[in-house]
């Protein structure tokens, strides 16, 4: 089974650092945010990956460059048995269209997942979800990270002051899809946005499922975040990032 990580996007909202590099290649503690994910799919046994890039992709050529096989941007990753296409999708193409230019590699069922963000997803249960559950889509749902203070009020007193007020939040996609390649006729063209669209038909249709994760997950969009994932990490909170 493949897995493909969306590596394309400008993320101008962290532009202190996209401006010279894609943003999944952006360092948390001194390793791309791209080597975190693959590291934790192949942890699950995952061992072929594409990469959809398209913004500063000349960037992730060149980081893999000691590891090629052949002239088609394709390279190994530890060893040889761990393979990594570089696919150029384009600058301007959606996240439909970043997937749907992979459509020739892929088999009956792929993973798919956005390329910023760091969690301890179990991507073997992930996949058991979906099989089970026999629908065309599955989509990892998740809390977003609490980023204000909640505060619990009676009268004008303060009763409770807390940190963490994602368990209170709705659910959100936190990306890590597992997709069947019948998904792929929902996507037009490189114009699609996969979250409208071809997300839209498949709850319309009722074929996508959702596996709750309440785990850690973090997406990486400005410094700030990416300085709170490195604190967590020196203080040892996030162990389990390097068992991977």
């Amino acid at each position: 089974m493949k897995a493909l990580i969306l590596a394309g996007g400008k993320g101008s909202r962290f532009l202190e650092e996209t401006k010279v590099r894609p943003k999944p290649m952006i360092e948390i503690n001194n390793k791309p945010i791209l080597l975190h994910i693959i590291d934790q799919y192949i942890w699950f046994g995952i061992k072929e990956f594409i990469i959809l890039g398209g913004h500063k992709i000349e960037y992730i050529y060149e980081y893999f460059e000691g590891q090629k096989l052949n002239d088609d941007h394709e390279y190994f990753y530890k060893n040889k048995d761990i393979k990594i296409k570089v696919l150029d999708t384009g600058i301007k193409t959606m996240t439909g269209g970043r997937i749907k230019r992979a459509e020739e590699y892929l088999g009956n069922i792929f993973l798919a997942t956005y390329g910023d963000g760091i969690s301890n997803i179990n991507i073997q249960k992930l996949i058991q979800f979906h099989e089970k559950n026999k629908k065309q889509a599955t989509v990892t749902a998740v809390r977003p990270p609490a980023r204000f203070g909640s505060l619990t009020l009676e009268g004008n007193i303060v009763s409770n002051f807390g940190e963490k007020i994602s368990a209170h939040a709705g659910w959100i996609n936190g990306g890590f899809f597992v997709l069947s390649k019948e998904v792929l006729k929902y996507i037009d063209g490189d114009e699609t946005i996969f979250e409208k669209k071809p997300l839209e038909t498949l709850t319309s249709t009722s074929n996508l499922a959702a596996y709750k994760h309440t785990g850690f997950w973090y997406p990486i969009d400005t410094i700030r975040e990416k300085e709170i994932v490195e604190e967590r990490i020196n203080n040892n909170e996030l162990s389990w990032l390097y068992d991977w």
